[in-house]
């Protein structure tokens, strides 16, 4: 991965049957002498090479793998394997072993600033190569990025509801713009501070405003309400992201002020939570809070995978069409039930989503006349962080 070592925390808990995504779990099957029907994902094999002439190859994949020479690659498919070759040219890892890390997003801003980081250099990259419409060998490159996305996000969910159940994930979602210090930004903070204390996954948007103010909240999950608001204060220094340096400084600020200590995998996910952003919206600083972060290509698939995730239920801080957009693409997966039973809706911030953007009404209504019986139930709109919470958290 493009500024990432393989020696990154790696999010599977055991090696799995079919997926090699680390060092380690190739050496333990190169010791078995056979890789037959394995998947080798963005493994760095030009360093320390192993010697993959004495394994059984056949029907084996090595996807964005770097190899030593051409001549290795060759011979893994003469011997029946397959080989998707590494995009030369793009910035990015053709399959990423793993999820991202704030690290390896902020990577290069202490020396180049906004322009000069990881994150940005994805970007520009994306735009100089047609944006949402790219040709055909950037889009290949995307959409395989995006698999090893997709793979990764799967082994961090298996982590979290292996341990808590696929209930205990929720989703904060609101608008972007929110400054930071705002009530918006506030609220979210302090609700997913308390949520992940009540032992919670959040997983938001990974962007700035109400989405940042989540993972916040989240990341500071083990300290205080004192600390929480104390990093809110040292953030709203500087409070809006078009600002784009000093945005992103103070959030680097605020890890150095407050440093996590990861002891185990849900701990990592705890603390802070998940973010997936998109290249779409590149132009905004990453969210440097988030414990892991699924960034892609594809704004489609990463909202319907925060929605698919979040089984114990959404919450909507104030936003605009973005967050509308989400709050109906919600509403009509409970009103199917496509991902099955849905947890509930929470609109945070009655004056908002009742008078500036009237939602309620219109809400229960539709969900009242779901093929599945009245669902309107579903719907909760407060003003109140306990009031959410116990709803979410069913206490």
């Amino acid at each position: 991965m493009a500024g990432v070592s393989d020696t990154a925390p790696h999010w599977s808990r055991d090696w799995s049957p079919y997926e090699i995504e680390s060092r380690a779990e190739l050496d333990h099957h190169l010791a078995t002498g056979s890789l037959r029907g394995l998947t080798v994902q963005g493994l760095r094999l030009d360093v320390d090479p192993p010697d993959l002439g004495a394994v059984e190859v056949a029907e084996s994949l090595f996807v964005g793998c770097r190899f030593p020479d051409t001549a290795t690659a060759a011979d893994v498919v003469r011997r029946g394997g397959s080989v998707v070759p590494i995009f030369e040219e793009v910035p990015y890892p053709t399959t990423p072993s793993r999820l991202y890390t704030p690290d390896d997003l902020a990577a290069g801003f202490e020396i180049g600033g906004f322009e000069g980081m990881y994150d940005t250099v994805v970007y520009r990259h994306f735009l100089a190569h047609g944006g949402p419409l790219p040709d055909v060998r950037e889009a290949l490159a995307q959409r395989i990025h995006d698999a090893g996305i997709d793979n990764g996000l799967v082994d961090a969910a298996a982590i979290w509801v292996g341990a808590r159940g696929p209930t205990s994930v929720v989703g904060i979602m609101g608008g972007h713009a929110e400054r930071r210090g705002s009530r918006a930004y506030g609220l979210a903070a302090t609700l997913a501070h308390r949520l992940a204390r009540a032992g919670r996954l959040v997983v938001t948007g990974g962007g700035p405003g109400v989405m940042e103010a989540a993972n916040l909240g989240a990341y500071l999950g083990q300290r205080s309400h004192t600390d929480l608001f104390a990093a809110v204060d040292l953030l709203a220094m500087a409070p809006d992201f078009r600002d784009h340096d000093p945005y992103t400084a103070a959030a680097l600020a605020v890890r150095r002020a407050y440093p996590l200590d990861f002891i185990d995998p849900v701990s990592r996910l705890a603390l802070g939570g998940l973010g997936l952003p998109t290249w779409l919206y590149g132009h905004e600083p990453a969210n440097l809070f988030a414990g892991a972060i699924a960034k892609y290509f594809s704004n489609a698939i990463r909202e319907d995978t925060i929605l698919r995730m979040a089984r114990g239920g959404v919450v909507f801080a104030p936003g605009r069409a973005g967050t509308v957009q989400e709050i109906f693409q919600a509403a009509t997966k409970a009103y199917y039930g496509s991902d099955g039973a849905s947890g509930p809706l929470v609109l945070l911030d009655a004056a908002f989503w009742r008078d500036t953007v009237p939602l309620e009404a219109l809400l229960r209504s539709l969900l009242a006349a779901s093929p599945h019986g009245d669902l309107s139930g579903l719907i909760h709109v407060t003003d109140d962080v306990s009031e959410a919470i116990a709803v979410l958290t069913g206490g």
